[in-house]
């Protein structure tokens, strides 16, 4: 298959794919964090190519509910707006837009009521990585995946650990506050690079995605 791997620049979900044999792309305004096929630039300038299938990651910076503290004001200044229409470059909003299969990850937000309930949820310690990361996918074309694919889809004990989390107090409500460890440790790790970070793929989700969607 053709396949492209939109908003992505760290290359997990691109080479997963390659090494089954198909031709994947990555696509990103950075520069991809592993040698592999990347186009640096536009997505728009590469999405209505013959691809067989789209996985895109369009950011969630505006979207993630994590974020709500700041959506009226992104709503005000129109950042808000302009993360829902780029996330709906990738439905079917898009009349562009002719591919077949269509698969959009982001993590809980507004897109849930601003275009629709995500086909699955899923987390990393679903299918081997130790951590917890709600994340929604959006599938057209592909059936949801199966979390270790020998065993029975809802057989909890399959999974693996969460993973350890971080337990903290907003000093200015009070409120206590958990997030998991990795998640906490990218920021304390490196600040400013924190949302790349927590952005990336888990490699047992990309493998997945490889093993059942190729």
């Amino acid at each position: 298959m053709k396949i492209l791997v939109a908003c992505e620049y760290s290359g997990a979900v691109r080479d997963e794919f390659a090494k089954k044999g198909h031709y994947a792309m990555s696509c990103d305004l950075l520069p991809t964090d592993t040698e592999g096929n990347h186009y640096q630039g536009d997505v728009e300038d590469v999405l209505y190519d013959d691809w067989d299938m789209i996985i895109a990651f369009p950011p969630c910076t505006h979207l993630a509910i994590s974020g709500a503290i700041h959506f009226e004001k992104k709503k005000a200044d129109g950042r808000q707006q302009q993360g829902i229409d780029f996330f709906n470059l990738f439905t079917e909003k898009n009349e562009k837009l002719k591919c077949e299969k269509v698969v959009i990850e982001n993590p809980v937000g507004i897109m849930s009521n601003e275009y629709r309930e995500p086909d699955q949820i899923i987390h990393p310690f679903y299918f081997g990585d130790e951590a917890s990361k709600k994340t929604c996918l959006w599938l057209k074309g592909v059936n949801p995946l199966i979390h270790f694919p020998d065993d029975d889809l809802f057989n909890e004990k399959t999974w693996v650990s969460p993973g350890e989390f971080h337990e903290w107090v907003n000093k200015k409500t009070g409120e206590k506050k958990k997030q998991p460890k990795w998640y906490a440790d990218s920021f304390f790790s490196d600040r400013d690079n924190a949302g790349h970070l927590r952005s990336k793929t888990f490699p047992a989700i990309a493998r997945a995605m490889a093993d059942q969607w190729g």
